[in-house]
Parts: C-alpha cells; structure tokens; sequence
C-alpha cells in the first residue's frame, strides 16, 4: 500500500509497521522529520518532486511516500465476543475518501470500538484515507464485512441498539441514551440510508439544522454524533 504525508509516515513508524521503500523530496528541508527517522533507524531514498508525484498519484505527499505493509482489517465477530458495551458507526455507501479519512480522525480522538464497512460500494482504505486521516487509521478498529444487511442482523442477535439517521427523525441525536452498546448508521452522502437498513433500525435520530441547506458534511455528522455519546 502507498502512504504519504509527513504525519500518517509518523504514525506508520510509531506503530511498527513494516515500511518497504520510503521517498523523500530531495529539496526537503524539516530537520525535525529527518531525525525522527533517524532515531527510529528508517532507511528512505531522496528523489525529486516529479517522481514523488508519480509514486503517491498525487501532488498532495508533503515530501514523502511510503510503501508499506497493507492495513489489516478487524474481525467482528471476534470483537463482538467482549462483554464491555460497544459502540460502533456503520457507514453505508460512503465514495469519499476525505470524509473516511476525517471521520477516522475523529473517532480515534473518542472511545468508540470502531467504523463498519462493506466491500461493495464503498470507499475502501487508501492513501488518501490515510492521509485524509492524518494517520489515526493505524489506531482505529475497521471491520470490513460482506454485507451490511447481514452485520446488521449479527448486531442485533448481540443486543446492540441499531440507530439510523434521518433528517425526518423525531429524536435528536443527543437525546438518546448512549450508555448500553449501539451502532449508528450514517448513509451515503448523496442519498443518505438504503431502505433495506432502515428497515432493521430501532430508531432513527437527527441532527437539527436552521439554515435552508437542509444536510451536514457526513465526516461532520459522524463528528457531532460520536462527540455526543461521550457525555
């Protein structure tokens, strides 16, 4: 997998991930990041801007590209076998990976257990999510599943609050009770929730607006829900 940016190389080197080749701009200048690898004995090749580009397919690198080991991804199932209450976000059909990348960012900085996601039609992790989340997907739990319609139904045999969103909702989204475990639906950015998960929500919630833009940015309704359930 391709990683770049200067703090997800941080956190990639911190967590002891294996790192296969390392590219730094042959201009770069940050004292402070070059001792950072040298006290963690990182090898890394100095190459110019051009070729940087062409490694992370992308001008937005600050300097340095990595290769490294792909991301695991964490098995449900085995996580679900704790007694502690859990609490997770579903996301269904999300295309950015910006807004992936940010909602990991937040969630790392929270007490959530992790973010749920299928393989099909949605942003899987890249290294723009990895960027996007200024590393915080090296501390994240991520549960890649088959079929969210199926999770859903496993989350439920395990007596976890399934929650939907809607903009139609009655209850707003720090009205609930967040003290028992839960998993909050958060739909895709466009067309919000399919009908089929609807379907098998407890309940819905809202996040209440005023202005006549009648949605949220879904990384900053992730934000205002997660940050809710830590009161």
């Amino acid at each position: 997998m391709i990683v770049y940016g200067k703090n997800v190389i941080k956190e990639v080197v911190k967590n002891k991930r294996i790192i296969f080749q390392m590219f730094i701009n042959n201009k770069m200048i940050d004292k402070k990041f070059f001792n950072f690898l040298d006290k963690n004995n990182v090898r890394y090749q100095l190459v110019d801007k051009h070729q940087l580009n062409e490694k992370a397919k992308t001008k937005e690198h600050q300097g340095v590209v990595a290769e490294v080991k792909d991301y695991e991804y964490s098995n449900l199932s085995l996580f679900l076998d704790s007694n502690k209450n859990q609490k997770f976000l579903i996301l269904d059909e999300i295309h950015d990976p910006y807004n992936f990348g940010a909602i990991l960012r937040t969630m790392e900085t929270t007490d959530f257990d992790g973010v749920i996601i299928s393989k099909k039609h949605q942003v899987l992790l890249t290294g723009t999510v990895a960027k996007s989340s200024s590393g915080a997907l090296e501390y994240v739990n991520i549960f890649l599943v088959n079929n969210l319609y199926q999770t859903i139904l496993l989350l439920k045999e395990n007596n976890i609050l399934i929650i939907g969103t809607d903009v139609e909702a009655d209850l707003n989204f720090d009205k609930i009770d967040y003290n028992r475990s839960f998993a909050v639906i958060l739909g895709n950015e466009g067309s919000g929730m399919r009908f089929l998960l609807k379907k098998k929500c407890d309940y819905f919630i809202k996040i209440p607006m005023k202005g006549k833009i009648n949605s949220l940015n879904v990384s900053v309704a992730a934000a205002l829900i997660m940050y809710a359930s830590q009161r």
